[in-house]
């Protein structure tokens, strides 16, 4: 096994990326920003995601992959609060579950942590969303689109990313000079860790968005309009990350009117070399 290979098999997949990132946010949260996570919910979460996954694969048939249920495991870690064990381990089952319970065509319509994260909070008083946990420090920001624009660039889905960003934006900026507040306010909005990882951790998964890019535009504006709507007319601060599993149920429709090509993970887990994985019913 040479260095080489490592590095070619790390740079080949996105999500390698993404599990960097999301731990390197999660430490960076629990140490710089106070988060007052028990490390016992973080183990939780993920024994959870990835025993459920080793579970569901082992009883379809294919072999176990821990890289998406350990990317849906961070998220939740990131953005879920709750006094409870039992709700961390609770919604990393729900959310690996809905990838193999809830599918239209041999794809599964919701983002996994999106929707273990909302429905736990939903269902639980003693569980809740957390997105003003990182505050809109200009430096995170800065940091968070550098680190998205890696990830989402390597599963070529930066630009939902950035639709998502600019229809936000463009909204929160209208309200402000219909409003007449001044611009110092919606820029200190767009400035939010929460919204950033969401863009670019959560509403960027390939597996969850419409094929082709004509309809992930359409669908980062919806999933905008709506966040907006809520948050800003329902005065609820997990405006955009309720609205993302609100719309989720409207990829299939876009993916009818805008077909294309339906993305796969680029890599097996192998260090033997990049190659291409097999359409698997759980992906």
């Amino acid at each position: 096994m040479t260095a080489s290979r490592i590095l070619k098999f790390l740079w080949a997949d996105p999500r390698h990326y993404q599990i960097g990132v999301l731990c390197t946010l999660i430490l960076l949260g629990a140490s710089h920003f106070a988060f007052h996570l028990p490390w016992w919910h973080a183990v939780g979460c993920v024994g959870a995601t990835l025993g459920t996954q080793a579970l569901a694969d082992r009883a379809i048939g294919r072999p176990f992959d821990p890289r998406s249920p350990l990317i849906s495991a961070f998220s939740l870690t990131l953005l879920l609060r709750t006094g409870s064990i039992t709700l961390s381990i609770a919604a990393g089952i729900i959310a690996v579950l809905s990838k193999y319970l809830i599918r239209w065509q041999g794809k599964h319509i919701f983002n996994p942590a999106n929707f273990g994260l909302v429905i736990v909070s939903l269902l639980f008083g003693a569980a809740w969303i957390s997105p003003g946990q990182w505050g809109q420090a200009t430096l995170f920001a800065l940091l968070l689109l550098a680190l998205g624009g890696v990830v989402t660039g390597k599963a070529k889905r930066w630009d939902v990313s950035i639709a998502l960003l600019v229809f936000y934006a463009s909204l929160v900026l209208g309200r402000a000079l219909w409003l007449g507040d001044p611009l110092a306010i919606p820029i200190h909005q767009m400035q939010s860790g929460a919204l950033l990882i969401f863009a670019f951790f959560m509403i960027s998964d390939p597996k969850t968005t419409p094929d082709s890019r004509a309809g992930r535009v359409l669908f980062a504006a919806l999933v905008a309009t709506l966040g907006f709507i809520i948050q800003f007319h329902l005065f609820n601060a997990a405006g955009i990350i309720l609205a993302l599993i609100l719309c989720a149920p409207t990829v299939p429709l876009i993916d009818r009117y805008l077909p294309a090509g339906r993305y796969h993970w680029p890599t097996t887990l192998s260090l033997k070399g990049a190659s291409h994985e097999t359409l698997t019913p759980a992906e």
